[in-house]
């Protein structure tokens, strides 16, 4: 594992659910870095709480999927729903699926990928309440602590929240090494 893409909106998303995966990433020997559709800082939550704000390694028009082997999508309602308006974020993340590289995704965030046409034939898991959409854009939605999909192009790791973090860190260091 070499360095790991973790994209954000400027503001929203759930802080454990960035700290947490970035923690894990690092203890295995990788670099994770922080990708937004701004530069400076961006605001995390501790659900609807302002919580730490966290320095941008970089924008989205600075990097691309080559420069990473895998990417991180943290959860918090705001920050998918953000990322999923955003053509560059949607198109960022739709390339790491063209790529065959693996993608992590917990929460709320399967939003951004249902955006990106990236779950159909997939089976996922989310929060409870995305269950619908995620079944409407062709996924298998089960409620399950973390799920390993190797059915498509790439591995793609999903979890329900964050009391799911240690398998889910888990799951997404192994599909990263």
């Amino acid at each position: 594992m070499d360095t790991i893409a973790f994209l954000v909106a400027p503001e929203g998303v759930e802080q454990i659910e960035l700290t947490e995966p970035w923690k894990a990433v690092k203890q295995a020997g990788g670099t994770p870095r922080l990708i937004s559709t701004s530069p400076g800082r961006i605001q995390a939550f501790n659900h609807l709480d302002k919580g730490d704000t966290f320095a941008v390694d970089a924008t989205l028009p600075e990097v691309s999927v080559e420069d990473f082997d895998g990417l991180v999508l943290p959860g918090g309602v705001a920050n998918p729903d953000f990322l999923r308006t955003v053509p560059a974020a949607v198109s960022f993340v739709r390339g790491f699926f063209d790529a065959g590289k693996p993608v992590a995704a917990i929460c709320h965030a399967p939003w951004t990928l249902i955006e990106a046409d990236a779950v159909r034939g997939r089976t996922v898991t989310s929060w409870p309440s995305l269950k619908t959409d995620l079944r409407n854009a062709g996924a298998t939605w089960q409620d399950r602590e973390v799920i390993i999909c190797t059915s498509g192009p790439n591995t793609l790791v999903t979890s329900r929240k964050p009391d799911d973090l240690k398998a889910f860190d888990q799951a997404a260091v192994d599909a990263f090494s």
